[in-house]
């Protein structure tokens, strides 16, 4: 198939708008907290669940997290997949759905918690009450609002992490 000056200013048009829509998007990092009894195979199908879980969203995409740790001598990969971490991306407005969906998603399973990682700054979600993890979410999306955020729900955000 032959392909014309106006199918490459198409393709170009495409692949700039697809760039434009990625900047505009946050990426979070879920890594799952195990009990102290959860080996990595546990973790690896929790994840599994997670991302599947995730997928329904309108997210632009759920990816396996590289761990940071370092690579063990003699391993043929430069990066390792952490077992039981994800990396979402999304648009900003889609946030709060992600962050609620982790919070159901929590109850009934086998896991400590699920820390989340957002612009430099983490939460834990665990064995807090149901009004006091609103109420962490709540700030922790608002200190990633534009400038206008409430400076109120950010310092409420601190209370509750310190």
């Amino acid at each position: 198939m032959e392909r014309t000056l106006d199918d490459c200013q198409y393709s170009s048009d495409y692949n700039q708008q697809q760039s434009q829509d990625v900047a505009m998007n946050s990426a979070v990092r879920l890594e799952l907290m195990g009990l102290p009894d959860t080996d990595e195979n546990e973790l690896r199908r929790l994840r599994g669940q997670l991302r599947r879980s995730l997928l329904e969203l309108d997210v632009a995409d759920v990816r396996l997290a590289r761990s940071s740790g370092d690579v063990p001598s003699g391993a043929k990969s430069g990066q390792l997949i952490a077992a039981g971490t994800l990396v979402v991306t999304a648009a900003p407005f889609v946030l709060r759905q992600v962050f609620q969906l982790v919070d159901t998603w929590l109850k009934n399973r086998p896991v400590r918690g699920i820390k989340v990682e957002l612009g430099g700054r983490t939460i834990e979600l665990s064995d807090a009450s149901i009004a006091e993890r609103e109420r962490l979410i709540d700030a922790f999306l608002a200190s990633h609002e534009p400038a206008d955020a409430d400076e109120t729900d950010i310092d409420q955000m601190q209370t509750l992490t310190s």
